[in-house]
Formats: C-alpha cells, structure tokens, sequence
C-alpha cells in the first residue's frame, strides 16, 4: 500500500508544493509565500485517510501536539482547524479559566491580523488600543501603562512578521500589575529572545498552520500552555463544549480514559450517564482532521531548515532592497532573534510605496500590505475607537508594505528579484 501510495504522490506532482528548480523569470510568480511540502506530507495525508482509525481528529492529531510540544519546550498543545479558530478559542478558554468578566480589557495593537482583535470583542471583552512606534512597528511599549484601568486583564503580543517588542518591559509591566502575557504566535514560530523561544515568556500563545505560515497543515492552529487545566478548557470549547477528553483508541473502551465513563455526571439529575455527552462549557466544534496531524508531523522533521532558510532569505532581501532603494527596514532589537515570517519595508511616502507595490507586482513578484494597517479603518472594526487617535497606526498602512523570505527561493528567484529592484530606479 505504501509503494502504490508513493507512486501516485510522485506522478501527479501537484501543483501547490512550491518548487522552483525550472523558474522562468518574467514569466513565473513569485510567491510571498507557501507551503514546504514535498511527497512525505502527502503520503502521510493519503496513508491517514485510507487506513486512518478516524477520519477527524485522533490518533495522528494526538501525536503531532505531543511532539509539537516537546519541540516547543511547553507543556501541552490543543490542535483546532485554524489560526483564526486558535485565537477565538484560546479567549474564550482565557475568560472562563481565569473567570474574566465582560467589558473587561486586553491591551492589544491595532494594526497586524483581524483575528487577533475579533476573538476579544466576539467573547464580550473590550479590546484597548497602544499606536505604534515606526522602529519595529510594534505597539509603543512605553505608552501601555498609560492604557491600563482596574479591568485590565492581559496583554496579547502579535509580533510584527516575528519580530518581537521589548519582552522585558513587556514582562515587568505585567508582573507589576498582575496581568497576564498573551500571545499571537501565528507568525512567529521559532522565534527567540535573549537565546530562548520567545512562547517560553507567554501564559498561553498560538500559532497558525496556514499555506503561509512556517508549518503548514494546509489549515489548522494551535494552542499552547504550561497550565494543563487550561489546555482541558481550550480542548472542551473546540469539541463542542462537552467534558469528556478521550482521543483515538481511548475512544473505544467502554470505561473511557477516566475509567468512569458511565456514572452520575449531570448535577440535578439523578441517573447514570455517558460522560461523552456531559457539556462543561458553551462550545463549538473546531476539530481538525486527523490527517492534517500526519502531515503536521512531516512537517515537524522540517521546521529546522525552514526556518534556517526564512532567516536567511529575509536577509538576502533585505540587502538587496536597501542596497537599490531609498526604504528602510524595520528594526530588530538586539535580544531578538526572529524567524521571519516577511520582509517588511518602509516606504518615504505613500506614492513610493504605491509605485514600488505596482513594480514590483507588475513583474509577477507577489507584495502583501502590512496587513490590515489600522484596523479601525475597516469597515468591520471601525465603531471599536477612532482610528484617528492613532496616527502612526494610519502610517503602517500608507507606507509599508511586504515581501516575501520564504524557504524555497532558490538562486534564480534572488537574481530576478534584484533586476526588478534595480530596474525601480
């Protein structure tokens, strides 16, 4: 079965795994971004759906949060089918386990990924707004104390295509005024601060397994923590908000892994029942396939020259940009070490953005904005503050723009890339 399922993967050489041993400059895109994906990741997929136990989340879900902890030095991880569904849950795990009330606050940036905000609002919290500073596009550590009231509860980090603000500052504000490190790791897996993964300073954090993003699962997300009860709360509001936590095999036996699997669990009532069917919490169901965990775990073998080559790769850019271009690149401050998500550039003025952006998208090299620039822009987010209070926010969208680091440039893309740089002069 295995041979039969290897030689179907290497026949139909599907066209989304990224290979650009024949690029054909001028005529080829260039991608901001994608998948690492070669025939391990689709075998592993196949594998899983024809002989697979389940087809949605189990055994090889199971495995690949084990082994994605222990590669990410924390305790636990819960697997859910996307970034965005991994930030939704992890607010909604935070207000129950830490009992936040409603209209309580989270010191957040505006500018970055709507998914970072709407799971804040979404579960009846209040999102409070820090402008930028134009050194690394981070919000303005020094402005957050100014932000925080007697409902503020935490502080969530969504690093700037990974690279982090000040963690120590960040850190001490939160000590001193019992606050809890949150964060968005969506974009920044691998990351490091002072020589240790930056996720080692947050309570929980996630990350995201879209195309884009350093590990691909083709969707899905992940949360992670040190506090296990908190994991067991993130994991019932993903599965339909129910109690019980049995995966795979377990899932079989009549006990269940509690070994009481059927007993008196429904306060107010007096019978026996399924503990499957016990509802803890209001939920959803989020519940990833089991074989995106095969592929997760493909991918796990990876991870380490991917994110060698994002490195690299947003260097070679970075030196090719300022050595044709009056842009800057964004700082990095000297205890960080990011695994580069993009290349970030800042742009003089709003027209040289909008003409390098036409450039270089006219010459099939891919550009993504900032993101959504100031959120409060947007029609969606607009009646949560003015967005005219935050200038430097505004800033992040007339003026920046990105460009790609992903791991399988080769050569030929950097030499086109640098044609079109220098033909923008």
């Amino acid at each position: 079965m295995d041979d039969k399922i290897l030689e179907l993967v290497r026949e139909s050489k599907p066209k989304y795994i990224q290979n650009y041993d024949n690029f054909e400059p001028g005529k080829d895109y260039v991608l901001y971004s994608g998948q690492l994906w070669d025939e391990e990741e689709l075998s592993g997929a196949l594998k899983s759906l024809l002989t697979g136990k389940w087809i949605s989340s189990g055994e090889r879900v199971e495995q690949f949060q084990m082994k994605f902890s222990k590669k990410y030095n924390v305790k636990q991880s819960h697997m859910v089918n996307s970034g965005s569904s991994s930030n939704l849950v992890m607010i909604a795990a935070l207000k129950t386990h830490l009992k936040w009330q409603d209209d309580d606050e989270i010191i957040v940036s505006p500018v970055g990924f709507p998914t970072t905000i709407a799971p804040i609002v979404q579960n009846k919290l209040k999102p409070v707004f820090v402008d930028i500073e134009f050194n690394t596009l981070n919000f303005d550590v020094d402005k957050i104390e100014e932000k925080i009231t007697d409902r503020t509860r935490a502080i969530i980090v969504s690093p700037v295509m990974a690279n982090p603000p000040d963690m120590d500052k960040l850190s001490d504000i939160c000590k001193k005024h019992g606050l809890t490190l949150v964060g968005d790791n969506c974009d920044s897996l691998g990351t490091r601060w002072r020589g240790e993964l930056l996720t080692d300073l947050y309570y929980c954090w996630t990350t995201s397994f879209y195309p884009a993003h350093h590990i691909s699962t083709g969707e899905g997300g992940m949360i992670s923590s040190n506090d296990t009860k908190f994991i067991d709360v993130a994991r019932s509001i993903s599965w339909w908000g129910r109690d019980c936590y049995c995966v795979g095999s377990n899932n079989l036996l009549p006990c269940g892994t509690c070994g009481n699997r059927f007993d008196r669990w429904l306060p107010g009532y007096d019978g026996v029942i399924d503990h499957k069917y016990i509802f803890a919490h209001m939920g959803y169901n989020l519940k990833p396939l089991d074989l995106q965990g095969a592929i997760g775990l493909a991918q796990l073998k990876k991870v380490d020259y991917i994110d060698q080559k994002r490195r690299e790769h947003k260097k070679r850019v970075e030196n090719i940009l300022t050595k044709y271009l009056n842009v800057r690149i964004p700082d990095t401050l000297p205890e960080a070490d990011p695994s580069w998500f993009g290349t970030p550039i800042i742009c003089e003025t709003q027209e040289h953005k909008e003409r390098l952006v036409k450039h270089f998208e006219d010459n099939k090299i891919q550009t993504r904005n900032y993101f959504a620039g100031n959120i409060l822009l947007h029609p969606g987010y607009k009646h949560l503050d003015d967005a005219e209070k935050y200038p430097l926010s505004n800033k992040a969208l007339s003026h920046v723009f990105i460009l790609g680091c992903p791991p399988f440039w080769n050569d030929k893309v950097f030499d086109y890339i640098e044609k079109v740089v220098k033909d923008a002069n």
